[in-house]
């Protein structure tokens, strides 16, 4: 298929034929006028100048408009161009700016989190000073006076909300069972299908503390769904799930009060938990005990 002819060449093309047809026409007047007659070859050689000079004039005049024309395509062509640069530029440029925005508030996020973290850590440091001798010093002394006694030593669980199953899983992990080798997770999970599945024995110690009424079906699905998704902090009740869980008992050795033992209807050694009050300054914790490290050096040796 042959490519169609540019407006260039279409213009070329008609000139040509303009220039020929205009030869053969001033062939034509020479030819009517006889060599012996001067005036009327000199007419002839001004009208054949005129014809000449109005068709050179003519094919200029279509040439410059034929340029004209290609040059405002061009310029259109070239403002198209420069139209669709500006809006990548500036496409890109919103793309840049809506990263960057979103690039400075995870920034933020992350800073946040890193100084509410830094404030919490101030906060243990301080409450760690204010201790030494205040009820958290004498708290750790009475727990260590009594696990003394019996061979064993606190062992720290970090304070996140988790630290009783974590302290849990730590005691397991130490038993080297691999059934009972629970993660904190798994934990979580087995604890809030038991209370749902034993409702009766859970329910009925559960209350709004807004109302004083014993919870509702929903609250105690979501008290449930707290448990197995959050960092809700656990306690007796949670213990007592986990001791069914589990088929072990549970002693949890405070200061101040005697030990309390769940699950005594377990023949088993008992998983043992520490329940402090004044831990870090921030409230109750839960920690995991293990074996007094002189204690473990002299069985070793």
């Amino acid at each position: 298929m042959e490519e169609a002819e540019s407006p260039e060449e279409i213009l070329a093309k008609q000139q040509r034929k303009e220039k020929k047809d205009l030869q053969a026409k001033i062939q034509s007047m020479k030819n009517a006028v006889p060599k012996n007659d001067k005036r009327r070859r000199k007419q002839l050689t001004e009208d054949v100048a005129k014809l000449e000079a109005e068709l050179n004039q003519k094919h200029e005049e279509e040439i410059k408009q034929i340029n004209n024309i290609a040059d405002i395509k061009v310029k259109v062509a070239v403002e198209e161009v420069v139209e669709e640069v500006e809006v990548l530029a500036l496409d890109v440029g919103e793309q840049n700016d809506a990263q960057q925005t979103r690039v400075s508030k995870a920034q933020k996020r992350r800073d946040k989190k890193a100084a509410e973290e830094k404030e919490r850590q101030n906060r243990i440091a301080e409450a760690e000073v204010e201790n030494l001798s205040g009820l958290r010093h004498q708290e750790v002394l009475k727990l260590s006076q009594k696990l003394a006694e019996r061979q064993l030593q606190i062992r720290e669980i970090s304070s996140d909300g988790h630290c009783m199953y974590r302290a849990l899983e730590d005691q397991l992990s130490q038993r080297g069972v691999p059934s009972l080798t629970l993660s904190l997770k798994e934990l979580r999970v087995h604890t809030a299908q038991q209370m749902r599945t034993h409702s009766d024995d859970f329910l009925p110690f559960l209350t709004n503390t807004s109302t004083g009424d014993m919870y509702t079906t929903d609250e105690f699905e979501k008290y449930c769904n707290d448990v197995e998704h959050t960092a809700a902090w656990g306690g007796q009740l949670e213990l007592r799930a986990l001791t069914q869980v589990l088929q072990l008992p549970i002693e949890v050795i405070q200061a101040d009060s005697p030990t309390i033992r769940i699950g005594e209807e377990y023949d088993k050694a008992p998983v043992t938990l520490i329940y402090m009050r004044h831990a870090y300054g921030l409230g109750e914790h839960y920690n995991s005990v293990e074996r007094l490290k002189e204690a473990a050096i002299e069985e070793e040796g």
